[in-house]
């Protein structure tokens, strides 16, 4: 069943925000309250088997990154809520089951429905409504399993469904690294590019670099180059996350060898291979690179993204290859940066020319510890929300009426923790 009524605890937890946010930031509270709230009635589902379905908005299926991200922000409200705790738990279950599932998936439906894109030319089954395999769909559920651990203590969570999906996890990323190995491929009947994989299915042609290979961008869109490096970022996070949980919860010595291996092999591709030049000769992350030669200096909007590395704890906000980065992402050498009469920012090949995207203002915001930054960022937000109080997928610079997807739960929240991130208040790492 879905939220009919918001809990007392998110109740008290908005009035609070609504209170630091004063007369000075009324407007920042206003928006607060619609997206925090929005995506408990609109989205969540706790189901009879006390697992948890979220619905990504607008579309009738559940993203495992999208679903982490609508709930992260709740975790500071789970250490005092045992009700919003396992709501979250059930939420790890669902998605743990998916990836016992079928590791190489990155949305699923409620039911065995036969929804979404069954006639992708890919290992589809009911349950799949999209085959797209993109690293991060498995990072954000471990991500998500270890935050409940570090907000509430929680272990429950770490159980038989956990290690089964840990193990797929595991295999699959160690298969990508050759990924001429791989079983996967995916192609689609599309006229759209990004929607497909060349090489029947296999993708551009990759070099063995330590790194795993990704099909898909987080914003759903085929790889240029095999190796998309904030993926990786991710994973090296998520498998120190492991390392901690094997080594210290459940105890196995051989698997924190293996995630050991995995995760230092990723790391050293990563400062070998996943970094190159800007435009003037500062050396800066790579977006993606293929092992051979080629990479791309890029960031998209959808996390992981290179200008998310601090949020998700790969690097500090000072690291000087990183500030050299940023400085790159936010300019024009950046082909998804968009500049115009009401805004600028980085947009994404999802989107329209020009559009740009609330999730990466919010995460510019987030990882930069200038307050004067956050609130320029947080009430930009607000001006161009089209007067919905709620967040989009992307907004045109040059008019902030001219939005994609009225409903996108994934923006809403992020908004929500730019807000709580200005008042100090942050998910425990």
């Amino acid at each position: 069943m879905a939220y009919q009524t918001i809990p007392v605890s998110v109740e008290n937890f908005m009035k609070k925000i609504t209170e630091k946010c004063g007369e000075t930031h009324a407007n920042w509270a206003e928006n607060f309250n619609a997206c925090f709230a929005n995506t408990l009635l609109t989205t969540v589902k706790r189901l009879p088997d006390e697992t948890t379905f979220l619905l990504t908005g607008d579309i009738p299926a559940m993203w495992l990154r999208d679903s982490t991200a609508q709930i992260r922000p709740y975790l500071v409200i789970a250490k005092e809520d045992p009700e919003i705790a396992a709501m979250i738990r059930g939420l790890v279950e669902r998605q743990m089951q998916f990836i016992c599932l079928d590791p190489y998936a990155n949305a699923f439906n409620e039911e065995a429905n036969d929804a979404g894109h069954q006639t992708d030319n890919t290992t589809m089954n009911p349950w799949i409504w999209e085959r797209k395999y993109e690293i991060d769909s498995l990072c954000y559920p471990v991500q998500l399993s270890y935050l409940l651990y570090k907000a509430t203590g929680e272990t429950k969570q770490f159980n038989e469904t956990f290690h089964k999906a840990v193990k797929n996890i595991l295999t699959v990323w160690e298969v990508e690294q050759r990924h001429e190995n791989s079983p996967y491929t995916f192609t689609r009947d599309t006229s759209r590019m990004e929607d497909t994989l060349l090489e029947d299915g296999k993708g551009t042609k990759v070099g063995y670099t330590g790194m795993t290979w990704s099909g898909f961008r987080p914003s759903d869109d085929a790889c240029q180059f095999g190796y998309l490096v904030p993926s990786n970022m991710f994973a090296v996070v998520v498998l120190g996350y492991l390392e901690d949980v094997y080594e210290t919860i459940t105890k196995d010595a051989a698997l924190v060898k293996r995630i050991q291996t995995l995760r230092e092999t990723i790391q050293s591709g990563i400062e070998t291979h996943g970094k190159t030049k800007s435009q003037d000769g500062k050396t800066i992350f790579a977006y993606e690179v293929d092992g051979l030669g080629g990479s791309s200096v890029m960031d998209d909007s959808n996390v992981p993204s290179l200008l998310s590395a601090p949020y998700l704890g790969y690097l500090s906000p000072n690291d000087e290859t990183y500030l050299a980065t940023r400085q790159v992402l936010l300019s024009e050498e950046n082909p998804y940066f968009y500049k115009g009469e009401f805004a600028k920012g980085i947009g994404s090949s999802h989107t329209p020319p020009n559009y740009i995207w609330p999730i990466a203002l919010a995460m510019e915001g987030m990882t930069t510890e200038d307050k004067t930054e956050k609130k320029r960022i947080l009430d930009l937000l607000v001006n161009c929300d089209a007067g919905t109080h709620l967040m989009h997928e992307g907004f045109d610079v040059n008019d902030p009426n001219a939005y994609t997807r009225e409903w996108f739960s994934w923006a809403n929240m992020m908004f929500c923790e730019l807000v709580m991130d200005y008042f100090d208040i942050r998910v425990e790492k």
